[in-house]
């Protein structure tokens, strides 16, 4: 019986978080159209296929540069988010210039990590913003 309480809080949790998430992607959908991108390079980055970061980093830095531009939701429109906003684009325009300039392999990584963590940054600021 232990077990099962402890399954439903867990399971509870698993379906809070993925909700608020799922919300903050459905009220801006440019962070949404960004987060396909990311996902689709950080993580194949992560297991040293860099190729699909080489072949999209110009639209990263484009899905980057839309996020700014874009209707942002007023709930969102906090000073820490915006500023995460334009670091992401300005870290999104150097690893486009890094990925052109042939950097070497552990420098793209370090660059899309890094940017990958900005990213989460908004994301959570996000979340902390619909408290």
């Amino acid at each position: 019986m232990k077990q099962f309480k402890l399954f439903l809080v867990l399971a509870f949790i698993v379906a809070t978080s993925s909700v608020s998430a799922q919300t903050t992607f459905d009220k801006w959908p440019t962070i949404k159209d960004l987060h396909e991108v990311m996902s689709e390079t950080f993580h194949p980055a992560e297991e040293g296929n860099l190729a699909p970061i080489k072949a999209r980093s110009e639209e990263m830095m484009n899905k980057a540069a839309q996020l700014l531009k874009s209707e942002i939701p007023l709930e969102f429109k906090t000073d820490a988010i915006l500023a995460s906003a334009e670091r992401l684009q300005l870290k999104s325009k150097a690893l486009h210039k890094l990925v052109k300039s042939n950097g070497s392999n552990a420098e793209i990584l370090k660059s899309i990590t890094d940017l990958h963590d900005t990213f989460h940054e908004i994301v959570g600021l996000c979340s902390a913003a619909k408290k």
